[in-house]
């Protein structure tokens, strides 16, 4: 659905993110999705970060361990940074960290 403006950008996106950086097997998956949402709550990309919320619980991020990252965050990136964060998991994930 990128249409003929953005489709030299899907095509891109396509090959280097998730072909050759998510292709690497230098990092397991579930690093490599701590490492995204840690980038994500630092630079505040809301957007991204709630993207890649579901598919960390896919790569096998548990809830306990996406608190712990949102914790140590708040330390390196700011407390405003991870109070967002917090509220985000929370619009993805709802019912489902109870």
């Amino acid at each position: 659905a990128a249409g003929a403006f953005a489709s030299p950008w899907q095509d891109f996106i396509t090959r280097i993110a998730w072909g050759e950086i998510w292709g690497d097997t230098r990092l397991p998956w579930k690093t490599r999705s701590l490492i995204t949402l840690s980038m994500m709550v630092a630079l505040h990309r809301e957007e991204e970060f709630k993207l890649h919320v579901r598919p960390a619980i896919r790569n096998g991020v548990s809830v306990d361990e996406l608190q712990a990252l949102l914790l140590q965050a708040a330390i390196y990136a700011g407390v405003p940074a991870s109070n967002a964060a917090f509220r985000w998991v929370k619009e993805v994930l709802g019912d489902e960290l109870n």
